[in-house]
């Protein structure tokens, strides 16, 4: 299956195609049919950065049914932002506001939009889907549920560093059944798999593109498993995707 990375290297960044530790660098966009350039270097050489630049970065919450604890099933996909600002690359720091006190982690499933999409049907929005990606949506329950709870959740989802991406873009995967884990300090804290999404991934890029159009770019996280913890500064979270790889942050006080 093709992977995808965005890299840096001596100050400049490009997209490459990641094989067995090597990095094909890859000439033009993403999405333009990119040619390789000749130039291979090692993946230990280079910086990986966000595999992908979105337009916009959207989230689904209660979709699995692990997570839902005493809440009622949605009837649909339930749809928040995330700011593009909240983007971070693989091995980024997540940084704690101070006055954050409960900020959990949230492995996820990202897919990445490839083409537009509006008023899709089911059909067409599984042909838009250009590959998938691990995510880390970052939230502070404190300031979306709790005591400090804000009108919308603005700061709890969408904190600089709030949405760690990557490391890669894999395309051909079989998203709709692949297994997730996400660990804290080396322990497992979340598994599960993509089967149990509650709304899959085509029906998420179909209801979304109901209301609001999809771009070439745009990135769907597309919901947390089981229950999260607060992490502290010092630990560290990696989520690990079947097939796509392990996106790892430390986690430090901002």
């Amino acid at each position: 299956m093709p992977t995808f990375v965005r890299f840096q290297r001596e100050g400049a960044a490009a997209h490459g195609l990641l094989t067995s530790g090597q990095i094909a660098e890859l000439r033009g966009g993403l999405f333009d049919t990119p040619e390789p350039t000749g130039r291979t270097f090692d993946l230990a050489s280079v910086r990986l950065l966000a595999p992908v630049l979105p337009p916009k970065i959207l989230a689904v919450g209660l979709n699995y049914k692990s997570h839902l604890g005493d809440r009622k099933v949605p009837a649909y996909p339930e749809i928040f932002y995330k700011p593009i600002s909240s983007l971070q690359d693989p091995g980024g720091p997540v940084v704690i506001p101070p006055d954050a006190i409960d900020v959990h982690y949230e492995g996820e499933l990202v897919a990445v939009i490839g083409q537009t999409v509006h008023k899709a049907t089911r059909d067409e929005a599984k042909a838009a889907i250009f590959g998938v990606t691990c995510g880390n949506d970052i939230s502070d329950r404190n300031w979306q549920r709790g005591a400090g709870k804000d009108l919308q959740w603005w700061r709890a989802k969408g904190c600089d560093t709030f949405a760690p991406l990557g490391p890669a873009i894999v395309t051909g995967a079989n998203y709709s059944d692949l297994a997730l884990a996400t660990r804290l300090n080396g322990v497992v804290v979340q598994s599960q798999r993509t089967s149990d999404l509650i709304f899959d991934v085509p029906e998420i890029i179909r209801f979304i593109s109901q209301y609001v159009t999809l771009n070439q770019g745009d990135i769907i996280y597309t919901g947390t498993p089981g229950e999260t913890k607060p992490m502290s500064p010092g630990d560290v979270v990696e989520v690990e995707i079947e097939g796509i790889g392990i996106l790892r942050n430390d986690i430090v006080r901002g």
